[in-house]
């Protein structure tokens, strides 16, 4: 569960070699400083004995115990500092935006990346003189030049009508499936119409959100609000090429 939860928020799982402690140099400094600070020469009657002194050593460690490493001041101190500051108030006019699993907002039907580490958080979107910013908390996270699709009306120089280009799908796990005869695939034991346009294409259908992504040659088709169970998704994500066909069942 752990590596399907990495996976699907991009992140990469690291494992450090067994038995090589320079490798996880902080962890180790700690055991060290929890050894000889604390637990070496203590023996301990009772499970309730050894928390009230654990508790009375890390009140010491992080407000009476000055550290060396960060300028001869106690943790308290250090933690201190990351106090929110004041709220002043902001005139600008903003909108709000919810990430998501891929670490990406839609602002005017186009894609920005935040990051994958603010999924599910609201940032707010401000625009001025064609940079979008995007905030969290009052921290600016990323500005992006902002993209604005042409409308069905634009033109160009010469008076000729702009071409909409198709909508790119979002990036995330996807899985492909091929378009039955009627226009529609299924996806975790439900089905979703494609159009019979793409009768026996191979599309791919991904999970944005809350919505069924269903696209093929990087153009989306199709958007769906989920109808399935979703505690069926993992299954039909293992199943990345669909349900094999009867003459390949053997």
């Amino acid at each position: 569960m752990f590596d399907r939860i990495c996976r699907e928020n991009g992140i990469k799982h690291l494992l450090t070699s067994p038995g090589s402690p320079t490798t996880t140099g902080k962890v180790e400094r700690w055991h060290k400083t929890l050894r000889s600070e604390f637990l070496n020469g203590k023996v301990f009657d009772s499970i309730p004995q050894a928390q009230l002194a654990v508790d009375a050593w890390v009140e010491h460690y992080n407000h009476e115990r000055r550290h060396q490493g960060i300028g001869g001041v106690v943790p308290w101190d250090r933690f201190r500092l990351a106090e929110p500051a004041p709220v002043v108030p902001d005139d600008r006019t903003f909108e709000t935006r919810r990430v998501s699993r891929q670490g990406q907002i839609s602002v005017g039907g186009e894609a920005y990346g935040v990051g994958v580490w603010l999924a599910g958080e609201t940032v707010q979107v401000f625009t001025e003189d064609g940079v979008l910013t995007i905030e969290h908390r009052g921290a600016v996270i990323v500005t992006h030049a902002e993209r604005r699709r042409p409308t069905a009306n634009a033109k160009d120089d010469e008076g000729k009508p702009l071409r909409q280009r198709p909508r790119r799908p979002t990036i995330g796990q996807a899985v492909t499936r091929k378009v039955d005869g009627g226009g529609s695939v299924s996806f975790a034991g439900t089905t979703y119409r494609v159009g019979k346009a793409h009768r026996r294409r191979q599309v791919q259908v991904a999970i944005i959100d809350d919505a069924v992504e269903i696209s093929a040659g990087g153009e989306v088709l199709r958007v769906h609000r989920i109808r399935h169970d979703r505690s069926r998704e993992h299954g039909a994500f293992a199943n990345a090429g669909g349900r094999p066909s009867r003459s390949n069942a053997a």
